[in-house]
């Protein structure tokens, strides 16, 4: 860059910074970020770990108004519903991409796109369409985009699910150094009946299938040095497997679909558990048996506990008569699974291995999986009671400020300018 460009950029920097500084020093509280004290990596979001599921929980709470859903953010599903008539219903999911592909687009828009259908089909919702959000820094190369999509559009075409539209943007616009990107694929789909994790009894069966993992999986591959094990991620069976499920016989029987994502089994099945109101046992000789044993090899070469990462498989909990039919059927589409053990009414999660039995719960963070993560993971952790304090503090700051804004809405939107209140015609009928 000339010296001349790289002053006048400079000095365009500067009145940015001065004229919103002097915003912030006025009085203009919608301005005010709220502020914690604690940082996204200090509490693991993203993490897939209980510091993960208490931020999710105060999002929640957050994003709560009082307007009715079947299945909204505080039952900490997989997706949301609202029903649209008697036996309809509505599912929506967005999801995320994997950060750390953002240098591998493709990879990143096939495991997002499918990640999201994944969400909408184990809550019975068969997928109608999908939208796709991307955002790239100002340096990065437009083919990023392309590839991004390509990646998206290779499992709309395989899952027979149309892309409807989205977004691109830069990220923060013409100052952002660095190629950067980052985005989401959301999905909407439609049910006739849902899956929810509250639906879970003592007694029932859990079914698990078999699973390659998916963007978590690529990243342990690509940053170990096995990139081979890529391609054992590239399929739609969980897609397959859900659906034959929610259009075959036993769908009665089922009570509850989910997955085994980033927190791994045994954060899923606690999660369940807590929104269920029970427990479960499960069997370790069941379970690895239905790990790709390529990912398997991965994780054990890089002391990953496969308990704790994601690895797309199916969790079907059903009545136990009916076990036997759904694997029956999931064989039938070429899925394998097997029964890996059962719900209880005590609310313990307990992994049965060899003649010991260990009860697991969810850690502050999933299974570090990469050399960077093992690293962070070493860390000595911040006092987590104060952490929790300070982000309590600012959500209930946050919903202030969320609540004093409907409200001066309300308030202005409501009075015209001569003071009156109009009708419900509007404004049109003042005098």
């Amino acid at each position: 860059m000339e010296r001349e460009e790289a002053g006048r950029l400079a000095s365009a920097v500067l009145k940015e910074v001065r004229a919103s500084s002097l915003a912030l020093e006025g009085r203009q509280e919608v301005l005010r970020s709220v502020r914690s004290g604690v940082t996204m990596g200090e509490q693991g979001v993203g993490c897939r770990g209980t510091g993960d599921f208490l931020v999710h929980r105060l999002v929640a709470d957050l994003s709560d108004t009082g307007k009715a859903a079947v299945l909204a953010p505080e039952h900490m599903d997989d997706a949301g519903a609202v029903e649209l008539g008697p036996g309809s219903y509505l599912v929506a999911k967005m999801e995320g991409m994997h950060s750390r592909l953002s240098d591998f687009p493709f990879l990143a828009g096939f495991h997002v796109a499918r990640a999201a259908l994944r969400d909408v089909y184990v809550k019975g919702g068969i997928p109608v369409g999908l939208l796709v959000d991307v955002h790239l820094a100002d340096d990065a190369d437009v083919g990023k985009l392309f590839d991004f999509t390509a990646g998206v559009a290779a499992v709309s075409e395989l899952s027979g699910c149309p892309i409807l539209g989205g977004s691109t943007l830069r990220i923060g616009g013409d100052m952002v150094i660095g190629t950067r990107m980052t985005g989401g694929v959301s999905v909407v789909g439609v049910a006739a009946k849902l899956y929810p994790r509250r639906d879970v009894r003592p007694g029932d069966s859990i079914i698990m299938t078999e699973g390659a993992g998916g963007g978590t999986i690529c990243t342990t591959a690509i940053y170990s040095g096995r990139p081979e094990v890529v391609w054992e991620t590239l399929n739609l069976r969980f897609l397959t497997a859900a659906r034959a499920l929610i259009e075959g016989e036993n769908r009665g029987s089922i009570h509850c679909l989910a997955d085994v994502t980033n927190g791994g089994i045994r954060a899923d099945l606690y999660e369940i558990g807590q929104e269920a109101g029970c427990g479960s046992i499960v069997y370790e000789e069941r379970i690895v048996p239905l790990v790709n044993p390529s990912v398997k090899t991965l994780l054990d070469e890089n002391d990953v506990d496969y308990l704790g990462v994601s690895l797309d498989s199916l969790l079907v909990f059903c009545e136990e008569g009916a076990s036997d039919s759904v694997i029956e059927e999931l064989d039938k589409v070429g899925v394998k699974a097997s029964v890996i053990g059962q719900t209880t009414a005590d609310p313990a999660v307990r992994l049965v291995r060899k003649a010991e039995v260990i009860e697991v719960l969810p850690r502050f963070r999933e299974s570090a999986y990469t050399p960077i993560k093992k690293v962070v993971d070493s860390r000595k952790p911040g006092e987590r009671a104060v952490m929790e304090e300070r982000l309590r503090s600012a959500a209930a700051e946050a919903l202030a400020k969320r609540r004093a804004v409907v409200q001066a809405i309300k308030e202005r939107d409501l009075t015209c300018g001569c003071g009156s209140r109009p009708g419900p015609e509007g404004r049109a009928g003042c005098p």
